[in-house]
């Protein structure tokens, strides 16, 4: 593996897709169309040059390996469980932008993010595969 990972949480509409160093820092964060998932992922890719993709394990997780594979055949791309991300994305997205005005005495986790969080669902998914005996 090189110097950097990519991480998607794919997703029908939209999918959140991250770029970690090896050691854990977010290079690059970002929700993006999944119909310029190809496109998103090769430019990310002259920008930070990582040879292996992380996907999540969601319902239309089939389908966006088979289009990464179909357009990047010599980039290794490794599955990982979603399982509770979504609910820690939003954890980090309050941790990043603290509720203002009256919102900050409503409990984050009774609150929803303004903004999709599928970027946040990308970096934990890397962080999970970095994490993991898979990586290691």
């Amino acid at each position: 593996m090189t110097g950097a990972l990519a991480s998607l949480d794919p997703g029908r509409d939209k999918c959140g897709f991250a770029v970690l160093t090896i050691d854990g820092k977010v290079l690059f964060q970002k929700v993006i169309a999944t119909q310029d998932l190809e496109k998103e992922i090769s430019e990310q890719r002259e920008n930070f040059k990582f040879d292996t993709i992380v996907l999540g394990n969601g319902t239309t997780s089939k389908i966006a390996k088979s289009r990464i594979e179909s357009a990047f055949n010599d980039l290794t791309i490794d599955i990982i469980d979603e399982y509770k991300t979504t609910e820690m994305a939003r954890g980090e997205y309050f941790k990043e932008n603290p509720p203002n005005g009256w919102r900050r005495f409503i409990p984050v986790t009774m609150q929803t993010p303004p903004v999709p969080v599928d970027d946040y669902v990308a970096v934990i998914l890397a962080k999970r595969y970095l994490g993991s005996e898979k990586y290691g």
